[in-house]
């Protein structure tokens, strides 16, 4: 029944060429890159360059993502919210599927760019679309305990994905749409000297103001650490990396809201204590720890504190008047995908009765800070079928931390791996 449901959604939505084509591109693994290889190819790369890469790597992620939604539970796949998603990818597929056959002459390429940002668009609401799906499922139907751990696995794989192909679609666009900023410093998304003070500040005056509006204060902020380093002429500056600022930006504004609604709802408004912001960078990774007063968190809660759809306040309107401080249950599990992104992580301490910590891990060398991506294949398949799911990359205990597994150059047919985070040096080339 499942099969027959998942083949009929796709005969609805692409025609037998493009279903052909997506079997096609699902045989193959992603290539990962890593923000040194972006750096390269944005300062080198030409135009064609971009081209003759992406039109083959964008419909191999979106191929095999879209494999794996046929996975879910076919209760999941019916909800309108879904089918509308699936409809938005195949969609995007046909669109961008349509290029690996042609040459990158002026026409081509500027047709390319304008599909790139045709495809943002379309995705746009793609997070929310997909929490109002399992919001449909859950409230239609009994969610047992093994679907629901098939859909949280899900997740962090489908959103991983998509952090990554935005990632490939926005460096093309701000690298060569024809009024692309050629003065800056940054390459595409990436800032080479992104100053961590100053996200962290930004992020930090934001939430205060999301803050105030709902309880009329904020708590003030304390940074302190390694705010400044001695760079290679011996002259102090602030402490920087490379690194992409929106992602730095969401992840810090997300643990600011959380600290600042836990220290306000746990103290008397005139004598709320501060927010400590703890910045340090050694060798190997940029640390940031965010420390609050809040009342912490029962360890029993802690443990579902990277579920999606989970939350300590009470769930918000999926389309509010006003942005929420909190309820969705998206900001935590979200903002640790985009710190694991590039091989950074994303962890809590919390204790009960006085506060919580938050630690972001960054890579310090660009050549060590390399996707990691979701791959579809029979390891990933077994995950949705087994009740009691195999350690992997999206399992809080899997350390990201302990580096690439070494992987040949080019693209590969699908291994047995589930997770690629390996960079190509031949994809930056392709």
């Amino acid at each position: 029944m499942h099969l027959t449901i998942v083949t009929r959604n796709l005969n609805k939505l692409m025609d037998m060429k493009s279903m052909k084509l997506l079997d096609h591109y699902a045989q193959f693994n992603p290539s990962p890159l890593s923000i040194k290889q972006f750096m390269e190819f944005g300062k080198t790369a030409t135009e064609a360059e971009s081209f003759s890469f992406l039109s083959k790597e964008i419909p191999v992620r979106l191929s095999n993502i879209m494999k794996e939604i046929n996975l879910l539970p076919a209760n999941l796949l019916q909800m309108p919210s879904i089918l509308i998603l699936q409809d938005w990818y195949a969609k995007s597929f046909r669109d961008l599927s349509i290029f690996e056959s042609r040459k990158p002459t002026p026409d081509t390429l500027e047709e390319f760019c304008t599909t790139l940002k045709t495809v943002q668009t379309r995705h746009t609401n793609v997070v929310q679309t997909m929490a109002q799906g399992v919001l449909e499922l859950k409230e239609s139907h009994t969610v047992d305990n093994q679907t629901d751990m098939a859909i949280q696995y899900f997740l962090d794989r489908f959103y991983m994905s998509r952090i990554s192909i935005r990632m490939l679609m926005h460096q093309h666009v701000l690298l060569f749409e024809q009024d692309a900023d050629k003065n800056t410093r940054r390459i595409g998304i990436i800032d080479p000297a992104c100053k961590v003070r100053s996200v962290i500040m930004e992020a930090f005056t934001n939430a205060a103001f999301l803050c105030e509006e709902y309880y009329n204060c904020a708590p003030d902020i304390q940074v302190k650490g390694q705010l400044k380093i001695v760079n290679e002429k011996g002259k102090k500056v602030p402490l920087s990396l490379a690194y992409p600022p929106p992602h730095l930006y969401h992840i810090m504004f997300e643990l600011f809201k959380n600290s600042m609604r836990a220290t306000v709802e746990s103290h008397d408004l005139s004598e709320l204590p501060p927010i400590e912001v703890l910045v340090a960078k050694g060798e190997h990774d940029v640390s940031i720890r965010i420390s609050d007063q809040g009342g912490g968190i029962p360890r029993h809660i802690t443990d579902h504190l990277f579920h999606y759809l989970f939350s300590t306040a009470p769930r918000p309107s999926m389309t509010p008047n006003k942005a929420p401080l909190a309820g969705y249950g998206y900001g935590l599990p979200l903002s640790r995908l985009y710190a694991r992104y590039f091989h950074g992580d994303l962890i809590l301490n919390s204790y009960d009765g006085y506060g919580t910590d938050a630690v972001v891990y960054m890579k310090t060398q660009t050549q060590e800070a390399n996707e990691l991506l979701p791959i579809f294949n029979k390891t990933s398949t077994k995950q949705y079928k087994s009740a009691v799911p195999t350690a992997d990359w999206t399992d809080p205990s899997f350390c990201v931390n302990r580096g690439p597994n070494p992987r040949g150059n080019g693209r590969n047919r699908n291994s047995s791996e589930e997770m690629s985070s390996t960079s190509h040096d031949s994809a930056a080339n392709a």
